[in-house]
């Protein structure tokens, strides 16, 4: 096997331990290109089926191409999607202008709110090692406590594909088949398997997004790569980090370290 079926036979063994092991489980799509990815990959290992459903955590600053990527196939491939939005925070005026605080009530707390409504024990999420310091702490069975939230001073050790996949009580588990690929990797793939992903990727007037999430946190490099081949040329040459361009990375060192210790993905 090359490297990216040594990924894929990683990925989707864990995706089946996930499916085995936890009956109320679901995956989080955020419809960018790492969990779109995660998406093809439940497919393939469940031979084109989702036999889970979807959670999308809106927070109603998405891009307009993300809401039309996501209805498109959610659609085309036949999928269970559950829409969840932390309604009472977005009824008080609840702004970007700060942040910690809109990323915990609108993500944090509409994933909270989503996960006591449907009893999920366990959540698929296309989160990579390489993509940020903290996540680089995190395991590929991830225990969170009964208020969701996550202790990066003590995870449980993961060797030699031994994984700790049962959960203890009043506790809820984080999956991430993605943890051991790159952001090269995932392009790699998405040229090899042909998977559609939304066009915000792909350079306008010598702009595009290379991490996507909500309109007010995202900001577009400078790029000419129109295409996937053009994207893994830039990507093989460029120093800058690939989420350079989100506004809670940059606001200060720790915020993606508070924001996933109070529960965000």
């Amino acid at each position: 096997m090359d490297r990216l079926d040594e990924l894929e036979s990683q990925s989707m063994y864990i995706i089946r331990e996930a499916y085995y092991h936890y009956h109320k489980l679901a995956m989080l799509w955020s419809v960018g290109k790492d969990s779109t990815t995660m998406l093809w990959l439940v497919r393939k290992a469940f031979l084109g089926k989702v036999p889970i459903p979807l959670l999308h955590i809106d927070t109603s600053y998405k891009f307009p191409e993300m809401y039309q990527f996501r209805d498109e196939y959610s659609k085309k491939w036949g999928m269970n999607l559950l829409i969840a939005k932390n309604e009472a925070a977005l009824a008080a005026g609840m702004t970007c202008e700060k942040k910690l605080e809109c990323c915990t009530a609108l993500k944090t707390e509409g994933l909270k709110q989503a996960i006591a409504k449907h009893g999920f024990e366990a959540l698929l999420l296309g989160i990579r090692r390489d993509e940020h310091g903290i996540r680089a702490k995190e395991r590929y069975f991830s225990p969170r406590d009964e208020q969701f939230q996550w202790n990066y001073q003590d995870q449980p050790p993961e060797l030699w594909d031994q994984y700790k996949n049962q959960a203890e009580e009043k506790t809820h588990i984080r999956v991430h088949p993605l943890l051991h690929w790159t952001e090269k990797d995932i392009w790699y793939y998405i040229k090899r398997e042909n998977i559609p992903i939304t066009d915000l990727y792909f350079a306008k007037n010598g702009k595009r997004y290379r991490s996507i999430g909500c309109t007010t946190c995202c900001n577009p490099i400078e790029s000419n790569a129109s295409n996937v081949d053009e994207v893994i040329a830039e990507l093989e040459s460029t120093v800058t980090s690939e989420r350079a361009g989100r506004a809670q990375d940059k606001e200060d060192a720790y915020t993606m370290q508070k924001l996933r210790a109070l529960g965000y993905m």
